[in-house]
């Protein structure tokens, strides 16, 4: 019911017979202002004109996992980047990925730190994720995730899968299948997990158990031996070193150098109703982005991150991989030229070819019946038009459109332009349709 006050409103220029137009015209024949101001009833404020650029819904609060490529939207929420841009922010930490995904479509979190698959699971409403569509406006980071095997292969099975096939046959044949974990079925993590196996000649589905475990449980679940290895974010490989119990045998940037990883996600009715949000948002990562970027930052990053709030493990085991200081475990030592970044290279813009390139997976792997909707599904998703014009109001180019071809470490090229024949073209692979 629609209740009608008889007390004037006083925010209102004609409830004291005043009009914006009578406003403006008094001001330009040269009242003073305080002169003006003083006459007006106590409580009275000048018009919005409409033009105001803040943000429609300035409380933000931000879903997160406990994973380094969380930072952007930490140090955006702890250096006051949010607030600069109108923000509002509070940083809520989720127990795994599908709270994330269930929270931002029940709106209890507006955005959040998300794996790239999952907004394009939860538009299609694939692998029982419910559908509601999502957008990715900006990528968060690359890199900065690895694959860690027990201790038990440590000499017997380095960077090549397919020194890992004899041990997985020999489990097959004994009945009891070796076990790895990922993080959420259609997430990065298990994409990058399946294609590790499938380049050494291993089906994740028919010839190992491919469980699901939230990120911080990886090195726990591993320490009392329910897994043979597991895919994560750092800094868990770090962690599973430290504690002695695996040790990493490749890492996601030795699979695909600067492949995309985690995403600032919005459901895509948030997106659509409150435009100027989300770009302040973006405005906000971007300068979070750039200071991560910048290496010296990277000891502070990790003493604001690693606190129980956010990622809750040590800094030094946080630090040591963001300053590309890669110890695998099992001897080998190098300098990553390639670690997490957050913001050089063009890492923010959602380049389309990359959503094409997982849902070429989702086909490869039996994810879904019969050819997917690749260009309708990677447009409705990918915003590159949001992120470009966030960026263009704070005078940032944004890179071109690439659709050049990807060539990951077992040698088969993506060409985004064929993503069903790339997918097709696999030996090991579990088709539908």
């Amino acid at each position: 019911m629609t209740t009608h006050s008889s007390t004037p409103d006083i925010h209102s220029p004609t409830s004291c017979g005043l009009d914006r137009r009578a406003f403006f015209s008094a001001t330009a024949k040269g009242l003073g202002a305080a002169a003006l101001l003083a006459s007006l009833p106590k409580g009275w404020s000048a018009p919005d004109t409409g033009s105001s650029e803040a943000p429609e819904t300035p409380d933000i609060n931000f879903g997160m996992i406990a994973l380094t490529d969380c930072s952007p939207i930490v140090i955006a929420h702890e250096k006051g980047f949010f607030k600069k841009y109108g923000i509002n922010s509070k940083v809520t930490k989720g127990a795994n990925w599908a709270a994330i995904r269930d929270n931002l479509s029940s709106g209890s979190i507006q955005a959040t730190h998300m794996l790239i698959g999952m907004p394009l699971a939860s538009t299609m409403g694939l692998a029982g994720s419910p559908k509601k569509p999502m957008v990715i406006p900006w990528l968060l980071n690359r890199n900065g995730q690895a694959i860690t095997l027990a201790n038990t292969f440590k000499g017997k099975v380095g960077a090549d899968p397919k020194a890992l096939k004899p041990f997985v046959d020999q489990a097959v044949g004994l009945g009891e299948p070796l076990t790895f974990a990922m993080t959420f079925p259609p997430g990065t993590h298990a994409m990058w997990m399946r294609y590790y196996l499938g380049a050494g000649g291993i089906n994740p589905d028919k010839d190992v158990s491919l469980i699901t475990v939230p990120p911080p449980q990886m090195v726990a679940n591993m320490k009392i031996g329910k897994m043979d290895g597991f895919c994560v974010g750092e800094p868990w490989n770090a962690r599973a070193i430290a504690d002695s119990i695996g040790y990493t045998s490749v890492t996601t940037q030795d699979i695909w150098k600067n492949h995309p990883e985690k995403v600032c996600a919005f459901t895509e009715e948030f997106a659509e109703k409150n435009p100027k949000t989300v770009k302040a948002v973006l405005k906000a990562l971007h300068e979070a982005s750039v200071w991560l970027d910048v290496m010296s930052n990277r000891a502070e990053q990790c003493e604001i991150v690693s606190k129980p709030t956010y990622i809750n493990c040590k800094k030094e085991i946080i630090l040591g991989r963001l300053l590309g200081e890669l110890d695998y475990g099992d001897g080998r030592k190098v300098t990553d030229a390639n670690p997490m970044h957050f913001s050089k290279n063009g890492c923010n813009m959602p380049q389309p070819k990359y959503a094409t390139w997982f849902l070429s997976q989702y086909r490869r792997w039996g994810l879904v019946s019969g050819t997917p909707d690749y260009a309708g599904i990677t447009k409705r998703v990918m915003r590159t038009d949001i992120y470009t014009e966030a960026m263009k109001e704070i005078g940032v180019a944004a890179p071109a459109i690439d659709m050049s071809p990807e060539t990951l470490f077992d040698g088969v090229t993506f060409d985004p332009a064929n993503p069903e024949v790339y997918a097709k073209s696999f030996a090991v692979k579990n088709l539908k349709g």
